[in-house]
């Protein structure tokens, strides 16, 4: 370039035809809306069906404490509940901090940095609450008799 001359970029016109890029997702962001859709639809279900056996039904908050989970989680499908609510909850909520990293993190290495924290924090917390739910142990052995009186046997 000479001396006094600026380089002048090229704009297409405004009439010109949309030509769209070729990418190599392919539909992966087209499954993950739907799927925040679906799932955002059956958490409604799970959370509110949770809230409401927890809060509405006998004694209401007052009654929740280690008796009242560990008598909850000895049925299997309050444990597979709760288990369905976890996961969908957390692939939701990180598919959603996924979703923001990918539109407001500019640099590339920025981007990898904060999705690998997230995966790791959905990861620490998949299996650390689906460890809880299936090895709960309600009926401890040196649990005092009268916290556990309500459903175990001795």
């Amino acid at each position: 370039m000479a001396h006094g001359t600026a380089a002048v970029a090229k704009v297409d016109s405004p009439r010109s035809p949309y030509a769209r890029r070729k990418t190599t997702r392919g539909n992966y962001e087209l499954y993950s809306w739907v799927f925040m859709r679906a799932s955002g639809v059956v958490l409604l279900v799970l959370i509110f069906g949770h809230l409401f056996v927890n809060l509405m039904i006998g004694e209401g908050v007052h009654a929740i404490d280690f008796a009242f989970v560990g008598g909850k989680w000895s049925n299997p499908m309050w444990q597979v509940w709760d288990l369905l609510m976890l996961w969908l909850a957390m692939i939701h909520g990180t598919n959603g901090v996924r979703t923001i990293i990918n539109d407001y993190a500019t640099k590339d290495v920025t981007r990898g940095i904060l999705k690998g924290l997230l995966f790791l924090a959905f990861t620490v917390v998949v299996v650390l609450g689906t460890l809880v739910i299936f090895t709960f142990d309600a009926c401890p052995p040196d649990a005092p008799a009268e916290l556990l009186a309500s459903f175990c046997t001795a």
